[in-house]
């Protein structure tokens, strides 16, 4: 973020922006933070990484920066997309955006947030796997100027993709961001970086919140957060450490596709012995996202039904159409025509039948 007491004809003050997934204080963190400020964030609407990364990157609602949720329907091609990279995907000026604008001089480096293929931040760097010709999936990264890459895969190895998501992941992804920031920063150093430090995601994701269980994750990246205040400490830059959501335990799984498909509103595709969903073909369908699911309807004509479905379905707190996505922030075309929040204790699988999606 930016430093407001910078004088009107300087340039900004250097600042570092670094993003935990569901941080808790571990002993330097806890210390670090008693010696400052720490406030709360009001949510945003759905609390996931790549809608709230990028409400704090534009400082828009979803209904005007249009990322709805991790991913949605897109109602042009048929298909549910998810983890799409382009940066053009984010509607509105970015805050490197507005800062350049006040200041010319004044660089960024967005190291890992989501949307980070394309953007008008001077120096980039993301997850981007190499899908080879005979179907393999091998790790790389890309980056913004492409030379990047090259430069911090020599100093620091291959980007450990495997390690960054998935049943493998572990801190070797998040040492290697924050390497790469501190690489980055002491060959450009731009007046702001971004860094997201994923490292507490997946295991809270199998173990839920229960931090005996995961006491070794929470000192590696007490660790690489030491690492990273330090080395910024030393350059005198402004350090915001946030979080972007927490994780709760839930024990109530709220199968909405399976209620979709029990009452003939799902259309099923065989392929190889195995059941497809057929989003374009069916009359309406639910895509799941933690603790949303956005409700895309083909069939105006089963709209009532899809909605008494939804309200009798214990576990759905919150059934938004169009008008109620507006007092949350979320009435964007991307949305789905009806938006279904959990309560606090159940989860939204995308389940159909016995398959995953």
């Amino acid at each position: 973020m930016i430093d407001k007491n910078y004088e009107k004809d300087s340039c900004y003050r250097r600042c570092r922006f670094v993003e935990i997934s569901n941080w808790r204080a571990y002993p330097f963190l806890q210390k670090y933070i008693a010696e400052r400020h720490l406030t709360t964030i009001e949510p945003v609407l759905p609390a996931v990484t790549t809608s709230v990364q990028s409400t704090y990157l534009t400082g828009k609602w979803p209904a005007e920066n249009g990322i709805v949720g991790n991913g949605w329907y897109d109602r042009v091609d048929s298909e549910i997309k998810f983890w799409k990279q382009s940066n053009k995907l984010v509607i509105g000026d970015k805050i490197w955006d507005k800062a350049k604008h006040e200041d010319p001089s004044f660089t960024s480096a967005n190291m890992f947030w989501w949307y980070n293929m394309y953007s008008t931040a001077d120096y980039a760097v993301t997850p981007r796997p190499q899908y080879l010709a005979d179907g393999r999936k091998a790790p790389d990264c890309y980056s913004q100027p492409a030379e990047l890459r090259d430069t911090l895969q020599e100093k620091l190895g291959q980007f450990p993709l495997f390690q960054f998501w998935g049943p493998g992941a572990n801190i070797k992804s998040t040492q290697w961001i924050a390497d790469a920031s501190m690489i980055n920063d002491d060959l450009h150093n731009p007046t702001l970086t971004t860094i997201y430090l994923p490292h507490l995601d997946y295991c809270l994701q199998k173990f839920g919140p229960d931090f005996t269980k995961i006491q070794k994750e929470l000192q590696e990246i007490d660790t690489v957060l030491k690492q990273l205040i330090e080395f910024y400490q030393a350059k005198n830059a402004e350090i915001i450490i946030l979080s972007e959501y927490g994780i709760a335990p839930v024990n109530n799984p709220v199968h909405l596709n399976r209620l979709f498909r029990e009452n003939g509103l799902l259309q099923i595709r065989i392929e190889n012995g195995l059941e497809l969903l057929d989003a374009g073909a069916s009359k309406a369908f639910v895509v799941a996202d933690h603790q949303i699911a956005h409700i895309y309807i083909n069939d105006s004509s089963v709209t009532e039904q899809v909605t008494a479905l939804l309200k009798n379905v214990k576990g759905v707190e919150l059934v938004l159409d169009r008008a109620a996505q507006k007092k949350h922030h979320i009435d964007h075309e991307r949305a789905g025509d009806i938006v279904v929040v959990a309560d606090e204790k159940a989860g939204l699988p995308t389940t159909f039948g016995s398959m995953m999606l």
